[in-house]
């Protein structure tokens, strides 16, 4: 039975036995939405290498693109912290929103009124079916801590905050703080 109670707005932390999966290992995901037909979450940890200007060439300015998740890789969203000048923004928890009006995000991308700690866009997203991520929980998969980050999230470097929560948590995960991408290979 799955002692945590799932919410949005969490963080799930790659167990570190997650060694091999392309796109989970050492994947640090923001839970955006939890109910009982399934779950969304979005991968912080991992930048691609473009940018959305790669992706869509009217936006000036050289925000990273991150692999938000395995599913719909094909579609770009983005998350962000400033509702007040994107329109339709849904709320996530501790002042993160879920997309909104690109028009608008494009128009203050181009004037430079939103930076890099406001907004990050990713392609694809993270998806569990009904009672799959709680499966995923009881396998160990994933270790939930608190986003302790709230909306500065956002702009967060990301190349250390796997290492920086499996430090967080402690106890037997401190060993693996330090293990390469594939400690097969070392």
């Amino acid at each position: 039975m799955l002692s945590v109670k799932l919410e949005k707005g969490q963080l799930l932390v790659a167990d570190p036995d997650l060694i091999g999966d392309v796109s989970f290992n050492k994947a640090v995901i923001l839970l955006t939405d939890h109910h009982e037909q399934g779950s969304v979450g979005f991968i912080i940890n991992k930048p691609l290498k473009f940018t959305i200007q790669d992706i869509v060439p009217d936006i000036i300015g050289n925000f990273k693109i991150y692999n938000g998740g395995p599913v719909e890789q094909d579609n770009l969203y983005f998350l962000h912290n400033v509702p007040d000048v994107i329109p339709n923004s849904i709320e996530i928890s501790n002042g993160i929103y879920w997309g909104g009006c690109f028009d608008t995000v494009k128009e203050l991308l181009n004037k430079q009124e939103i930076n890099k700690d406001n907004i990050r866009f990713f392609l694809g997203y993270t998806g569990w079916g009904e009672t799959q991520l709680e499966t995923e929980m009881e396998q160990k998969s994933w270790i939930v801590t608190p986003n302790n980050y709230k909306n500065k999230i956002i702009g967060k470097t990301t190349s250390q905050i796997w290492k920086e929560k499996i430090i967080e948590i402690g106890g037997d995960y401190l060993i693996w703080s330090n293990a390469p991408e594939n400690p097969y290979l070392n």
